[in-house]
């Protein structure tokens, strides 16, 4: 035998003992910490092999996902949702054969009710224009419903915001900043903005937390950014501030919101200065004053009996003194890290909430004057066209837009290692996110939720989406049947 293949083979078997000796060494190790520590009980009693279990329970959300799971049996969205907004965004085919896998006996499902003569396709018109903020210095219009909703730079990545952006720009959408501040790549892709004002004011802060009014200035100078919205509470969290971890916040970041690098970014459950329905007039009012651009308010709604005071005290003030557009979120948003207790349980979901302060708008005579925008889980076509029945003037989404960009809901948002470099600041996670490929796909998704929605309408008799009503959609009940949104939810009377 060759001298020399007999030394490879002699290295590679002194290798293969050093390694098992290591490996062997190494498990003794592990035994000895494992049976000695009193922390854990499995693996005091199951030394080694106890660690198997964190690993299973890992591994276990990946093999539920793709293995064991059925098309509409994951939240907190399921992967027949999932895969419309792919299909959407690639701009491919999204039809289905062989009739639907939804259950129509599943209380909360929602279908529309189809009209016996729906409109030809020569006869369908574009959604028209509506305005926000009538008596702003520079009121803002635009004639789409579908945009996206606040998730600032910080929770996502540089390139997410690219893609976010310039997507939005192509399709004629607005793009919410988040609590985050305003970046320079929200500024790049030349989108609409709606600047959000958090309970931190990041990026209009003083270094106390107070509100900037010269920065607030700056901002309002950049013709890009339409609207500000005031952000007092959240589907996620409602009652709790955002939350950045240490790890997201970088040089850039602090800069950006006014932050020290390398702390957690936690913003005060609410905005200090505003404590009452009065307080919170007067601060609109402030931002209006300083910006002269349309300004609004997004809550969660939770004390009901609120919507009755604050909108007298607004029609007592006058209407030129009201919030220009209310943003309803309903409890079943999640974008933000949250605590279970509070992600789980506080708020109205938007099918309550949403009706609730469309009734009471009508009700005192303010519907005309406050806008309102619905977020919360509203993905598809199918939630979008529900929200337009219920009353909505706009819907917005974060996690719809997420999986537009490629998010296969590992639910890591918060831990810096998103794998499709969504939410995480990590450049070779990032990597794989390239912001021109993915802003075209957010902008198929604006474009085809807005046709699938018209198919919706059009079926039902109306010529565009925004004259969709409650009557033109059903609910299904604990008891199995169905009945009409607007039995359900009594309110104005119907228009077309």
């Amino acid at each position: 035998m060759n001298k020399g293949l007999t030394n490879l083979i002699e290295i590679i078997g002194y290798s293969l003992v050093l390694l098992i000796a290591t490996g062997i060494a190494y498990v003794i190790v592990l035994y000895v910490i494992d049976i000695t520590q009193t922390r854990h009980t499995i693996r005091r009693n199951y030394p080694v092999i106890g660690r198997l279990r964190y690993v299973f329970e890992d591994m276990g959300v990946f093999f539920r996902q793709y293995f064991f799971a059925m098309d509409r049996d994951e939240l907190p969205f399921n992967r027949a949702q999932r895969s419309w907004v792919y299909r959407a965004a690639k701009n491919v085919d999204n039809t289905v054969a062989f009739g639907s896998t939804r259950d129509l006996r599943q209380p909360g499902t929602i279908f529309f009710v189809n009209c016996p003569y729906p409109i030809l396709e020569t006869d369908v018109a574009e959604p028209g224009p509506i305005v926000f903020g009538p008596t702003a210095a520079h009121p803002y219009s635009t004639d789409r419903f579908f945009h996206i909703s606040g998730m600032s730079y910080g929770a996502l990545s540089k390139p997410a915001v690219l893609a976010l952006s310039n997507g939005a720009r192509i399709a004629g959408s607005w793009l919410n900043t988040g609590e985050g501040g305003l970046s320079p790549y929200h500024l790049e892709g030349g989108a609409d903005i709606v600047f959000q004002i958090g309970t931190a004011k990041n990026g209009v802060r003083t270094l106390d937390g107070a509100l900037d009014e010269a920065a607030l200035k700056q901002v309002a100078e950049h013709p890009q950014v339409k609207m500000f919205e005031i952000k007092l509470s959240q589907g996620a969290k409602p009652g709790k501030g955002g939350i950045l971890p240490a790890a997201k916040v970088s040089d850039e970041i602090a800069e950006i919101r006014g932050l020290r690098r390398g702390e957690d970014a936690i913003s005060p459950n609410r905005h200090p200065e505003i404590d009452n329905d009065n307080a919170l007039l007067d601060f609109v009012a402030r931002v209006k004053r300083v910006t002269g651009k349309p300004v609004g308010c997004k809550f969660v709604l939770g004390a009901y009996g609120w919507l009755d005071v604050i909108l007298r005290e607004i029609n007592h003030r006058g209407a030129a003194e009201a919030p220009d557009f209310f943003t309803i979120d309903g409890a079943e948003g999640g974008t933000g890290a949250a605590p279970m207790s509070l992600i789980d349980n506080l708020g109205l979901p938007l099918r309550e909430s949403l009706p609730l302060v469309v009734d009471k708008l009508h009700e005192y005579g303010l519907k005309e004057r406050i806008r309102v925008i619905a977020s919360g889980k509203l993905i598809t076509a199918t939630g979008v066209a529900h929200a337009l029945c219920l009353g909505a003037d706009a819907i917005v989404s974060a996690r719809g837009f997420m999986f537009a960009l490629g998010c296969i809901q590992a639910l890591q948002c918060n831990k810096n290692t998103c794998p499709t470099g969504i939410t995480t600041h990590d450049y070779k996670l990032q990597r794989g996110l390239v912001p021109a490929d993915k802003a075209v796909r957010v902008a198929n998704y604006v474009r085809n939720v807005h046709k699938e929605v018209g198919i919706i309408a059009h079926s039902c008799g109306v010529r565009e989406p925004r004259r969709l009503r409650r009557m033109h959609a059903r609910e299904v009940t604990s008891n199995l049947n169905s009945f009409s949104l607007d039995e359900l939810f009594p309110g104005p009377p119907a228009k077309n």
